[in-house]
C-alpha cells in the first residue's frame, strides 16, 4: 500500500474515532497531529524553543521521544487532549474504550495507552 492510501484509511479511522469519542460524551482537541522533521530532532534530544522578546534560544528541556521515525512524521499518528466534564484527562481507565474502538478499526492501529515500554494515552497510530 503506497503512503497516502495509508494516510487515507488512517484519516478515515481518525473521522470515525472522534465521532466515537463524542457519543461516550468525551471531547477532544487535538495535540501533535503533525511532527516536523526539525521538531522530531528537538523532541528526541530534549530540547525546546524559547522566544523573549525578539530574541530565540534553545533550552534543554525532558526527552519527549524515544524515536527519530515517529509516525508522526508521515502522518500516520496524532495526539489527542481528552476532555471529560469540561475537566483535561489523560487517565486510561477513562480512555480504555477510545483506544479498544481504535484498535479494532484495523489491525494496525495501535493505542499508546497499551504501548509496553511506557505510558502514551494520548497517542493514536497506524503501523
Amino acid at each position: 500500500m503506497k503512503l497516502s492510501e495509508k494516510q487515507q484509511v488512517f484519516t478515515e479511522n481518525i473521522g470515525k474515532l472522534i465521532a466515537f469519542a463524542y457519543e461516550k460524551e468525551i471531547k477532544l482537541t487535538f495535540g501533535e497531529a503533525h511532527r516536523t522533521q526539525s521538531q522530531g530532532l528537538l523532541n528526541f534530544f530534549g530540547f525546546i524553543v524559547e522566544r523573549d522578546g525578539n530574541s530565540i534560544k534553545l533550552s534543554k528541556s525532558r526527552k519527549l521521544s524515544n524515536t527519530l521515525n515517529s509516525l508522526h512524521l508521515n502522518r500516520l499518528a496524532v495526539d489527542f487532549n481528552f476532555f471529560i466534564n469540561g475537566k483535561l484527562t489523560y487517565d486510561k481507565s477513562k480512555l480504555i474504550a477510545l483506544g479498544e474502538y481504535w484498535e479494532s478499526l484495523n489491525p494496525n492501529n495501535k493505542w499508546g495507552g497499551n504501548f509496553k515500554s511506557f505510558l502514551d494515552t494520548p497517542h493514536f497510530e497506524m503501523s
